[in-house]
């Protein structure tokens, strides 16, 4: 299949602005605003003009001191695509709609990290244009993406923002996430990615007290080893702290921050808490009397931003020795150096990125005609509109789709052959969001890509499913059935709450790995052979008697606007699938080490899982 151009994006060597000797001397107010000075000098500057409270406001997230006009910006997320909509709390208001891919796990499961780094070239180019068009003018430039935690046990209620268990593979698609957030240009970011959660956060229950016990090779192979590659090989230099300790410390005032990202792989740039985590470091962790205590030590061990309330506990801190202003300095150095890469401290016309939003085309861009072509369309409107960002999303969903099994010639489905089509499940006509995506411009549900690709000739029907003889009923009486089914991302559930035991999210992990659905899928099979079913879902799952019995079975995951079409593409046989799973897919809970286990050699991933599988890391037809 024929690669869509990529999105546009500036990406010139050149520096394309006016000389700046004496002349343009006069007209700077301070040295930190001559673009030509050496970055430390200028922030040198900066930090000789600031008062002690604009030091302590800038180790919050937009270090910016309006008094001297020196710009910053904000924090968004981003796990596969601009999060500017969406189910979650911190989405604006009002929404304004992004390109939306499948979620993290679906990416990985294209095994294609090029694919991958023009999917997050896109979701930046959409988070410039949304922060810099006087239309929108909201989110960030500081995007919370990617996950570089590992998938080591699919009951992590997260395990979708994840790019699975396998370190290489996960760490290869952190590098390419982290080098289209940035772009290639040699100066300036189009985004700063910001990596989570480090370190070893892969339990929910229990996160913001549990420790992560594991030994000095285990850290450095496997839980350390994707942050490693982003920050070295992507070029990184944000991360965020983990609630959880480490082998009894916490995260988020563990020595390794400064030892190991700072001073051995070179991160000189933001490192910042999780939300609420300061206070946790007194309340969950009791690893300090008091929230002074507590935040000078954030900031001794290598914090430079913090997401939470802090600024009372620095001043304590700082009243009481705990701190120095000298300290809160070099914190503040850290974050002046993302904002300087991303070009917030330079005039626009040199900034290449800075012209995203704005009616002109792109200054300096190298791309090809076709490229070229594709911007200016972009241009014309919002780019999540544009056909080149959809069709990577397009793209991107069917690489991720995984043959799970088919026999007996059930797929692909000849469509000339069919007169009815039974399609079945709750969430058939529904493409849901995750609490990390956005909200797309428009969502192809399964139905519709089905109803789509058949046209009127064939009668499709829907059911939900939820009376099971209903169910039955229709299959019967159609040619061949499609269930999909699944889980719901958010739970279909309030914060910590969950609809059943087997789903999972952010703060609830699983309790069961068995399919809600999958009684409904006998009764289905047991009045029509000619079944098909569609996992759509954040995990794995053990579905153990759907795999020995049903024909064929396709797994795709959540959030894609291009769901239904690509599902569509696949199982009538315009594409061939050729996904494959980034985790082992146990057939019991009972083959799983207990969740807080995270000695990999007590039986976790395929490189010690001493079961027989459901399905292998890397299975697909």
């Amino acid at each position: 299949m024929t690669l869509p151009p990529a999105p546009p994006q500036p990406t010139s060597t050149a520096i394309d602005h006016p000389p700046q000797g004496n002349q343009s001397a006069c007209r700077l107010a301070w040295p930190f605003q001559d673009p030509d000075l050496d970055p430390e000098r200028r922030i040198d500057n900066a930090l000789s003009l600031m008062t002690l409270e604009e030091k302590i406001d800038c180790l919050g997230t937009n270090p910016s001191v309006p008094r001297l006009g020196i710009r910053g910006t904000g924090h968004i997320e981003g796990l596969h695509g601009a999060a500017l909509a969406g189910p979650a709390n911190w989405a604006p208001k009002p929404p304004v709609p992004t390109t939306s891919f499948p979620q993290a796990i679906g990416l990985a499961m294209t095994w294609d990290p090029d694919l991958v780094r023009r999917a997050a070239a896109i979701q930046a180019y959409e988070a410039r244009y949304v922060f810099q068009n006087l239309r929108y003018a909201i989110g960030g430039l500081v995007v919370r993406a990617p996950n570089a935690d590992l998938g080591r046990d699919v009951r992590w209620g997260r395990t979708e923002e994840c790019f699975g268990e396998d370190a290489f593979l996960a760490g290869s698609m952190t590098v390419a996430f982290v080098r289209g957030l940035q772009g290639d240009h040699p100066r300036y970011w189009m985004t700063a990615p910001l990596l989570k959660h480090f370190l070893a956060n892969s339990n929910e229950t229990m996160r913001e007290r549990s420790s992560s016990d594991f030994d000095q090779r285990l850290f450095h192979e496997y839980y350390s080893a994707t942050f490693r590659m982003g920050i070295v090989e992507g070029g990184a230099n944000c991360f965020m702290a983990a609630y959880n300790a480490y082998n009894g410390i916490p995260c988020t005032v563990h020595p390794v921050l400064k030892h190991v990202t700072i001073d051995q792989w070179g991160l000189d740039g933001i490192i910042c808490t999780d939300g609420g985590a300061l206070k946790l470091l007194v309340t969950a962790h009791r690893y300090f009397p008091d929230l002074a205590q507590a935040a000078a030590w954030c900031i001794k061990c290598g914090i430079s931003q913090f997401l939470d309330q802090f600024r009372d506990a620095i001043k304590q801190a700082i009243e009481k020795n705990y701190l120095s202003e000298r300290e809160i300095e070099q914190a503040v150095r850290r974050n002046f150096r993302v904002m300087i890469r991303l070009g917030l401290w330079d005039p626009p016309e040199m900034v290449p990125y800075a012209s995203i939003g704005a009616e002109a085309q792109p200054r300096g861009s190298d791309a090809s005609s076709s490229d070229a072509s594709s911007a200016s369309a972009c241009h014309a409107r919002d780019p999540w509109l544009c056909e080149a960002h959809r069709s990577v999303a397009k793209l991107l969903t069917l690489k991720s789709i995984v043959l799970l099994k088919n026999e007996a010639g059930a797929l692909p489905l000849d469509r000339t052959g069919l007169k009815s089509i039974a399609v079945i499940g709750r969430w058939a006509d529904q493409v849901i969001p995750d609490w990390y995506g956005g909200g797309p411009a428009y969502r192809i549900t399964p139905l519709q890509g089905i109803r789509a690709k058949v046209g009127a000739d064939v009668t499709v029907t829907h059911t939900t499913g939820e009376d099971a003889e209903q169910a039955a009923k229709l299959a019967r009486e159609s040619d061949v059935v499609i269930m999909i089914v699944g889980n719901h991302p958010t739970c279909d559930a309030g914060w910590a709450k969950t609809i059943s035991p087997s789903m999972g999210k952010e703060a609830v992990d699983r309790q069961s790995l068995e399919l809600d659905d999958e009684p409904l899928i006998r009764r289905v099979y047991q009045a029509n052979r000619r079944t098909i079913v569609v996992l759509i879902s954040s995990f794995p799952y053990a579905i153990n008697w759907t795999q020995q019995h049903i024909p064929a079975i396709v797994h795709m995951t959540h959030a894609s606007q291009e769901t239904g079409s690509a599902l569509a593409d696949v199982l009538f046989g315009d594409y061939n699938p050729a996904g494959r799973l980034v985790q082992t897919w146990p057939r019991s809970l009972d083959d799983l080490p207990e969740l807080f286990d995270y000695d990999l050699r007590h039986g976790r991933t395929y490189m010690y899982f001493t079961g027989q599988p459901l399905y292998c890391f890397g299975h697909g037809l």
